[in-house]
């Protein structure tokens, strides 16, 4: 049976984003509204203003460059006019078979995630690991601002080379707190696609859950709830393919705490997102000769 789901609005993959854990806020945001830190939004006290340490000496840094004031007025010039070098007429098409007629099914994936008891275990897993890589963050931006202050303490009684050697250690440490703290939220997030991954996959692969639910209906054409305006409850498999997905994969597989998903995936101990974009259709997959191919799924084509 050929699955086809037409107009889709989203991807699987930005549906389940509505699921997935904040586990790694952009480190670059975070960067520059925190000083340079890379603190994730939960863990960030708001400091208040009475709190902020008096102005000190630092390392100069280096400003950004001015834009060029001639740069605007090129930015509201006219386009360029180009050539148009003429194109040949398509040739009239011959008249084929029409289509079955559509029978129609409605899902509603973002509602299978949530009932899905594997998509819940990532949660609390992956929830634990954000959770305590935040408090590790707090921990470590109070020690550094710690010294910070009692750098400025006592100033007066250093000399020039004294600040200038502290303030450089100060500036290496937030700099190493940023490669690690960002590469461990990295790895949290990683973790997370490799585990949803494999919801995903089970739902949309050409002999997934949704392909077999639908077809067991003789559906031929699935839709995403939120583009239907109308629609009667038989034509709503959403809760059908949530109770196969939880028998089919109740449980999913999370790399270990701490466990580099990029050097999981060079190990070779199983495969990768590579070998799944490069396998070539064994004959074991190919298509019977006496039915049309089906063509690759909507779902992932918009990735």
């Amino acid at each position: 049976m050929t699955f086809i789901s037409l107009m889709r609005p989203a991807s699987v993959g930005a549906l389940l984003a509505a699921t997935v854990l904040a586990v790694a806020p952009d480190a670059h945001a975070q960067a520059a509204n925190n000083g340079g830190w890379f603190v994730p939004k939960a863990a960030h006290p708001d400091a208040p203003a009475a709190a902020r340490p008096a102005p000190r000496r630092s390392v100069p840094m280096a400003e950004a460059p001015v834009e060029d004031e001639q740069a605007a007025p090129n930015a509201q010039q006219a386009p360029p006019v180009l050539p148009l070098p003429p194109i040949p007429n398509p040739p009239t098409v011959a008249k084929g078979a029409a289509p079955p007629a559509a029978v129609i099914g409605v899902i509603n994936v973002q509602a299978v995630m949530q009932m899905s008891s594997a998509a819940q275990e990532i949660q609390q897993v992956l929830g634990a690991r954000r959770d305590k890589l935040a408090q590790a963050v707090q921990r470590e931006e109070g020690a550094w601002r710690g010294e910070q202050q009692k750098l400025q303490s006592e100033a007066r009684s250093l000399t020039a080379d004294q600040i200038q050697l502290r303030e450089r250690h100060l500036q290496e440490r937030r700099a190493k707190d940023q490669r690690d703290f960002g590469n461990q939220a990295r790895i949290v997030q990683e973790a997370a696609q490799v585990a949803f991954h494999q919801i995903e996959r089970e739902l949309e692969q050409g002999n997934g859950i949704i392909a077999a639910v639908a077809g067991a209906h003789n559906m031929n054409l699935v839709l995403h709830a939120e583009q239907v305006v109308l629609h009667v409850g038989e034509q709503d498999i959403t809760e059908e393919v949530a109770n196969q997905l939880n028998k089919t994969l109740p449980h999913v597989f999370i790399p270990d705490e701490g466990v580099d998903p990029e050097q999981l995936a060079k190990s070779g101990k199983m495969p990768t997102t590579a070998d799944e974009q490069r396998a070539p259709q064994g004959p074991e997959q190919a298509a019977p000769a006496s039915t049309p191919a089906q063509p690759e799924s909507v779902l992932r084509q918009h990735h």
